[in-house]
């Protein structure tokens, strides 16, 4: 009998890391790890974040893709929506042949996300996870599922199950309609009665606080929240125990301050001994976030001119560190090397933006020192063209005499 769902790879490592190695790696990239993340060309210095790129969770979803299409030759493979929040890389994918299923409601009906599956296909879950409901489906398609579900999301699931068994409600900071979110919260529909509300800044955390501390109207905290929560909830009843919870590539200090928010509302409603049987709180931060956003911070010290931070336009981790980077110095979110058109013309997404627009005016002469990071997802080679294209603008460069090869 054929093993239908894989979870750890096929052991195809040594075959498929050189394919890897020429599509995403940058000779410049390697350079500036070696020179204290930091190159100089001409009149200008780049100074790269310490952490930056492909997280761990991010590398193994792209190697565990390459490793399927090698692993089913003949077969159909389908991911279930991008695999990583990067153009780049999800292109390269479909390139290889991979088809991306339709985003929209899954289920048996007509036009499901799923109709077009088969027994004999083969299925990539990725980094994000999908909800319970959709690795339920497959399962009962019988096809092959490959799932790159990240390590750290896995962790979140698990605190969430654990207070939907306790009958505890999952406060979860994150985006409603991001992947990981929905992922996130479905795990409450493995248990009768479980409830979650989705939260996605201090404002709405705020709010509920609010209603915590002053057992506010709850008709009022409804039209504020009805898109977001789970079917029946009821906040004066499902807000008396909380347990908290994150999207893993959310700012990582707005989810501390609102874990505190909560924590400090649930005492002024329950007393202080009794916290502990109405609020629960687990460190679901993942840490390679957290390295980045700590790495983009530290180059506040470093006075650069202006940032350069690259990353899928819909990658929560992305535009976080684009948000972080632009409270010290101009920051420019663009998706890829390719965005950066000239001396004077840019396309990027403004920090708080939802659409991209076309910046002129964004390279002064006077510029000296870059700042440079990408996102989780972003690969090498996106972060040495950036630098080429940049360092182009002010004359001829030489890659290979910067490189050191003769």
């Amino acid at each position: 009998m054929e093993q239908t769902y894989y979870q750890k790879g096929f052991g195809l490592g040594s075959e498929i890391r050189p394919q890897m190695h020429d599509n995403y790696r940058s000779q410049i990239v390697d350079l500036m790890r070696a020179n204290s993340f930091r190159l100089t060309i001409g009149d200008l210095t780049f100074l790269l974040a310490m952490e930056f790129g492909f997280c761990y969770g991010v590398e193994r979803a792209v190697e565990y893709a390459y490793e399927t299409v090698r692993q089913f030759p003949g077969r159909r493979i389908f991911l279930t929506g991008e695999i990583i929040h990067n153009p780049h890389v999800n292109n390269k994918l479909q390139a290889m042949g991979i088809r991306f299923l339709p985003s929209g409601t899954a289920g048996p009906s007509d036009g499901g996300k799923y109709d077009g599956v088969e027994k004999e296909d083969v299925v990539i879950i990725p980094a994000f996870g999908i909800p319970a409901t959709d690795i339920d489906l497959l399962g009962k398609k019988g096809c092959v599922v490959v799932d790159t579900t990240c390590g750290s999301v896995l962790n979140v699931w698990k605190n969430v199950e654990r207070y939907a068994r306790l009958g505890v409600t999952s406060v979860i900071h994150g985006k409603f309609e991001h992947e990981e979110t929905q992922a996130t919260f479905s795990r409450t529909t493995l248990y009768k009665d479980a409830h979650f509300l989705v939260l996605r800044d201090k404002k709405e955390a705020a709010r509920i606080c609010e209603f915590i501390a002053s057992d506010g109207d709850a008709n009022s905290f409804m039209d504020a929240f009805r898109s977001s929560v789970s079917a029946g909830f009821d906040p004066g009843v499902h807000l008396r125990r909380i347990g908290l919870a994150n999207q893993t590539t959310m700012l990582s200090s707005e989810s501390l301050e609102i874990a505190e928010m909560l924590r400090v509302a649930m005492i002024v409603r329950y007393c202080n001994e009794d916290l502990a049987e109405h609020f629960y709180s687990f460190d679901t931060i993942c840490s390679a976030t957290q390295d980045r956003q700590d790495a983009v911070q530290r180059l506040a010290g470093d006075q650069v001119d202006l940032m350069i931070v690259i990353g899928g336009y819909n990658s929560s981790n992305t535009n976080n560190l684009a948000r972080i980077a632009s409270n010290f110095t101009s920051a420019f979110h663009i998706e890829d090397a390719a965005a950066i058109i000239s001396a004077d013309e840019i396309r990027h997404k403004p920090v708080g933006g939802k659409k991209e627009v076309i910046g002129t005016g964004w390279f002064p002469e006077s510029t000296t020192t870059i700042g440079i990071t990408a996102g989780a997802s972003t690969p090498n080679n996106q972060i040495g063209e950036a630098i080429e294209r940049i360092a182009g603008f002010r004359g001829t460069i030489d890659v290979a005499e910067i490189l050191g090869v003769h």
